[in-house]
């Protein structure tokens, strides 16, 4: 009895000294039990009418068609405690979710940095951007601020129990690189009056298209969450696809995220406290369009419940790969800020800007490359803009044998794919969206071939950000790889 009590005394002796010098207590030898809580808050509005920002014209929503809602999961293992968070709107800035943060600091005692919010991208999701004090808009802000907090909040307060699995499964069916070359003699004049390699989103007309100028990532990877009895308690989710779109005019929609997330408990049938959540990866030039074939008419919302339909079964397969859950597993996360330069128009480029703003006269501008007085604008910005570098907010979870990075932009494939590729950690999920959105995130490479997603404006920061960021956060998963990250 006595050496049972030994032993008893040395293990909490080992547990205390793991915590004391801040350093996971799996890697002093003692077990770690997983704790985990998910919640799903209605963050749909209810005054309107609200604009959808997903484009360059104004695109109001008078109602909404599927509700909109901010899902939470935290997990805890008593000495680390993180929340990964994904909410039904285009892109929500990084000030709105530090607001969201702090609220959800105060009233759970978690820490900011170990909070992880991603935004889905629907196109079809309400402005998130108004500060004015009165109106539908500003009136919203206050409600996503709120939900935010509110789904972090209730998921901490319902931690229990739990076990943790990851896998993959390939669902290819319904994810297109959107960027093509064209044959020779199709590539229209970009809004810079330049030619570009290659073009997002090409004409579908016979002899137009060539190749698609990358690839596509065709897993679904999800995080699985089970309580004491093994009964679904959570599902998070990660695909690289862009929303679906083609929802019904002039109403908000959570798009295929929020579909699938409706789906989920029918698939593990799952109870009424189930939470899913499918979160978006990295799909910055990856859309819903199959270039090389037509479908049949689809009737409003019809694409995107087929996505989900899918995405669903897919999750499902995954799902049955996990052979154990286990309700032991290492958590850490790390979070890092990196500071990225502004791109700079030259002073070429900012006169001949200034140029087609001065235009007045309709002929002139109607003999404008398309979308020329928009980039302008943003030409002109970037040049008068007073800072000179942005910082970045990147962060990587360790949840078990999952590694999960987070990325604050619209993130190119490539990018994911090379992060997977180099993890040290047999599954891999990365967020694109997360903690801001902050335009989009080419390679080099694609940078070099011009496009949408490279043109000044769209993309924000130094041609060689993504590889910066990618050294980041491998080193951060060798980090948490090698167990040394701090809780």
């Amino acid at each position: 009895m006595f050496k049972v009590l030994q032993t008893i005394v040395v293990l909490v002796g080992i547990a205390a000294a793991a915590i004391a010098q801040d350093k996971p207590a799996a890697e002093s030898g003692a077990k770690v039990a997983v704790k985990a809580g998910a919640a799903a808050v209605d963050i749909t509005p209810t005054e309107f009418p609200l604009n959808m920002p997903g484009g360059f014209s104004e695109n109001m929503a008078q109602s909404a068609h599927d509700p909109l809602h901010s899902r939470a999961l935290v997990l805890s293992d008593g000495t680390t405690t993180l929340a990964m968070v994904v909410v039904d709107t285009l892109g929500a800035s990084p000030e709105l979710l530090d607001e969201a943060k702090k609220i959800a600091a105060e009233k759970t005692g978690m820490a900011t940095d170990r909070m992880l919010i991603s935004s889905t991208h629907t196109h079809s999701g309400p402005s998130s951007s108004s500060r004015d004090g009165s109106g539908p808009a500003a009136a919203y802000r206050k409600v996503l601020i709120n939900g935010i907090a509110e789904s972090i909040v209730r998921a901490h307060a319902a931690l229990q129990p739990a076990s943790v699995g990851a896998a993959s499964h390939p669902f290819p069916d319904e994810v297109f690189n959107r960027r093509w070359y064209l044959k020779p003699g199709k590539m229209p004049a970009n809004p810079f009056g330049k030619m570009d390699a290659v073009k997002m989103n090409p004409s579908r007309s016979p002899g137009v298209m060539d190749r698609p100028a990358g690839p596509t990532d065709p897993d679904i990877t999800i995080l699985s969450v089970q309580d004491a009895r093994r009964k679904p308690l959570a599902l998070f989710a990660n695909y690289s696809l862009h929303y679906v779109g083609a929802t019904p005019r002039g109403q908000l929609s959570a798009d295929y995220f929020g579909e699938f997330a409706r789906l989920m408990p029918t698939r593990l049938r799952a109870g009424e406290d189930f939470v899913a959540m499918m979160s978006n990866g990295t799909s910055g030039d990856i859309n819903n369009i199959p270039f090389t074939t037509i479908r049949p008419p689809r009737e409003p919302f019809e694409q995107i419940q087929i996505v989900a339909r899918k995405a669903a079964d897919t999750a499902w397969f995954a799902h049955g790969k996990i052979e154990t859950h286990q309700a032991e597993a290492p958590l850490a996360m790390l979070q890092r800020e990196v500071v990225l330069k502004y791109r700079r128009p030259s002073e070429e480029e900012t006169a001949a800007a200034r140029k087609i703003l001065a235009l007045t006269d309709e002929d002139a501008i109607k003999r404008l490359p398309r979308l020329a007085q928009n980039y302008a604008r943003r030409t002109v910005r970037a040049a008068e803009r007073e800072e000179e570098t942005l910082t970045v907010i990147i962060q990587a979870i360790r949840i078990g044998d999952l590694a999960v990075c987070a990325i604050p932009f619209e993130t190119f494939v490539e990018i994911g794919l090379e992060l997977k590729d180099r993890s040290p950690f047999s599954t891999t999920i990365v967020i694109g969206l997360a903690n801001g959105r902050i335009g989009y995130l080419p390679t080099p490479e694609q940078h070099r071939l011009g496009g949408y997603e490279t043109w000044l404006g769209t993309n924000q920061v130094e041609k060689d950000s993504s590889v910066i960021l990618v050294q980041q956060l491998q080193g951060m998963m060798e980090e948490l790889h090698a167990g040394k990250a701090a809780k």
